[in-house]
Parts: C-alpha cells; sequence; structure tokens
C-alpha cells in the first residue's frame, strides 16, 4: 500500500469542504480558490477544481457572476448561496466532531484500575 495514495484520498475528501471555506469568506475567483489550495498544500490542479465548482453549482450550493477583468476576458466569480451557507455550517460542524473523534483515537487508550 503506497502512503502517497492514501494522502491523495484524504486531499480529496475534504476539498470540497475546503473550496466552500474559502468561497464563504466571500466571492471567489477560480484562480485564486487554485493558488490558496495550492499554497496549503492540498495539491489541487485545474483538472479538479472545475468540475468540483460545477458540481457545486449544480447543487444549488454556489452561485456566480460574471464580472469584467482589466486583464483580459470576463472572470467568474463564485459565491455562497442560502443554502450553500447552511451546507457549509453542517460541514464545519461534521469536521469539528471529526477533529474531536480523531484526537480521542489518537491517545493512548487508559488503563481501567
Amino acid at each position: 500500500m503506497k502512503l502517497e495514495n492514501t494522502q491523495v484520498q484524504m486531499r480529496k475528501g475534504i476539498l470540497e469542504f475546503c473550496i466552500l471555506e474559502i468561497i464563504g469568506r466571500g466571492e471567489a475567483y477560480a484562480s485564486d480558490m487554485l493558488e490558496e489550495l495550492t499554497a496549503a498544500r492540498m495539491i489541487v490542479v485545474e483538472g479538479t477544481l472545475y468540475p468540483l465548482l460545477t458540481r457545486l453549482k449544480n447543487a444549488a450550493l454556489l452561485d456566480y457572476v460574471w464580472k469584467e477583468s482589466t486583464s483580459g476576458p470576463p472572470r467568474k466569480y463564485y459565491t455562497l448561496t442560502e443554502a450553500g451557507r447552511q451546507f457549509l455550517e453542517e460541514l464545519r460542524q461534521t469536521w469539528e466532531e471529526m477533529a474531536v473523534s480523531v484526537g480521542i483515537i489518537r491517545q493512548p487508550p487508559r488503563t481501567s484500575l
């Protein structure tokens, strides 16, 4: 079993959450998201990001607006819908629960007296 494969799967599992967190701070351009995810070592490529954005849009969690750019064609900026904000809040709760659970599991077991 390769460690790298497991690491990739772990990142994929939380990528949607991370994208929603980024957009949850305010409207976001895909290229900026990609840059932030790469800087956070989520190791994302455009080929991964755009299908996820489309899926989240189709699920009515995201919306977008086109804005003119000073350096090229118009850009698509994403925002969360109300359903997206609610979904993100539920994911945040799930993340906290999972972090606590993993923390418990990582502790050495207590021996009973």
